[in-house]
């Protein structure tokens, strides 16, 4: 069989690992927009087209190779609907399709859906549309933030590659900052959401489902600011940590459950909505607070780097697990792991995200024992040396029995890895994880 992986950074490696490594022995055909040479090296057919969104060139690919099965690793091709495109093809696809991917692509829309059906984990919150007279805008916007004491985010309602999301007293200094960030956004979308700041400890929480049953995959930890203590702008995530359980120290069993509760409600709400069954992959970014654990947002594909968590200790065969999701009879296979203890790195160039040195050499010098590499977003030159681009480089997974020997095999393996780059130290530490532990045992008893 053919199975055909769309994408090429470090999320479609793991991907790519997980798909060769079946006992079914698929044949893997990438669909890229760059040369990743980890995956490269994995495909039998590595088709470069000029964006991941050229939907043309797809179709000529899927028509030459006649793939059975595809999986659609980030979020810009599912929003332009290569799903929906997929489908008509005859391929089984483990993606939702556009009108249902609007769970990423639409901030306002996944807020307005757990409001219409009810479903916990909402904060407070308003949609704003884009107004004929900008000082109407003006006054609504600061009115709500006012309302909220002042303690509010803003959310760029398109994709924004994990940086269109921004919080007072992190990015913005008070009402006249948020509002300005505010008016940016609804100029550029048209909408823009502006909900009270939830203070907590953060997790993602991903869920495989063929539109009825949800499998859990391992819980992980992101860390999306770009300097260690959890300082700098946003990035598309430095790293991840999951312990042996396939949760986190600080979460409680009723945090996991209320996660998986409230996804179930979304996903019967967003099909109810849609009239569409929602295929593939649910990802939400939850919040576990004093009030219970609050939804953030959701995407619909797997995450990056939390991918990196999940495919180097999944047990069961990763090919049959998405012939159920596209056939719906995911409920017959139950998902295994190692009980193992993940934790992923990313190297990035330095200056990054703002001002990132590219066309620095890579070179991995040697691997400790229980890690593994990804290649994300790097360049080859014409003489194969690998590059440095301008986004996240290469992601490092350590991986043993318990959190403090991950990190540690991670951080040993990041350190084997030559140029002009940079990582955050502190991901998956002990220090790091006890003040995580600390600080949501205090907010909780508050």
């Amino acid at each position: 069989m053919k199975f055909l992986l769309i994408g090429n950074g470090a999320r479609e490696h793991a991907l790519g690992a997980a798909i060769v490594r079946s006992p079914q022995k698929p044949e893997l055909v990438v669909f890229a927009d760059k040369i990743n040479p980890g995956l490269q090296k994995l495909a039998a057919v590595y088709e470069k087209a000029d964006s991941l969104t050229d939907f043309a060139a797809l179709e000529k690919l899927v028509e030459r190779e006649k793939p059975e099965l595809a999986v659609v690793g980030p979020e810009a091709p599912i929003a332009a609907g290569a799903a929906d495109l997929l489908e008509q093809l005859g391929v089984g696809v483990v993606a939702p399709k556009k009108s249902s991917a609007r769970l990423e692509s639409s901030k306002s829309f996944t807020r307005d859906l757990l409001q219409k059906h009810d479903i916990p984990g909402n904060p407070d919150f308003l949609v704003f549309e884009k107004f004929d007279k900008k000082e109407e805008a003006r006054i609504a916007i600061r009115n709500f933030m006012k309302a909220l004491d002042g303690q509010f985010v803003v959310k760029a309602d398109g994709l924004k590659s994990g940086k269109g999301v921004k919080v007072v007293g992190d990015h913005l200094n008070g009402v006249d900052d948020g509002l300005h960030y505010a008016l940016e956004c609804l100029e550029e979308d048209g909408r823009v959401v502006i909900e009270e700041k939830l203070i907590g400890e953060e997790f993602s929480a991903m869920f495989l489902t063929d539109g009825e049953t949800l499998a859990a995959l391992p819980v992980s930890q992101d860390h999306k600011r770009a300097f260690e203590d959890d300082r700098g702008p946003n990035t598309g995530g430095m790293g991840t940590y999951s312990d042996e359980t396939g949760s986190l120290p600080f979460l409680d069993p009723e945090d996991l459950e209320a996660a998986r509760m409230i996804t179930a409600k979304v996903l019967r709400a967003l099909n109810a909505e849609t009239g569409e069954t929602f295929c593939g992959v649910m990802y939400g970014g939850f919040i576990a607070t004093k009030n219970g654990v609050k939804l953030i947002e959701y995407n619909a594909r797997f995450g990056d780097p939390e991918a990196m968590n999940v495919f180097p200790i999944l047990k069961t065969d990763f090919v049959e697990i998405c012939q159920k999701v596209t056939t719906g009879k995911l409920s017959e296979l139950p998902l295994e792991f190692e009980q193992k203890a993940t934790v992923v790195k990313y190297a990035v160039p330095e200056g990054y995200p703002n001002n990132p040195v590219a066309g620095s050499e890579i070179k991995v010098l040697g691997l400790p024992e229980g890690c593994e590499i990804f290649y994300a977003a790097v360049d080859v030159d014409t003489e194969g040396r690998v590059l440095t681009g301008t986004s996240r480089a290469i992601a490092v997974v350590g991986i043993a029995d318990d959190l403090t020997a991950a990190e540690r095999i991670a951080e040993e393996g990041i350190n084997k890895i030559e140029g002009q780059l940079v990582h955050r130290r502190d991901i998956g530490t002990p220090a790091l994880v006890e003040k995580r532990i600390r600080h949501l045992k205090e907010i909780r008893s508050a």
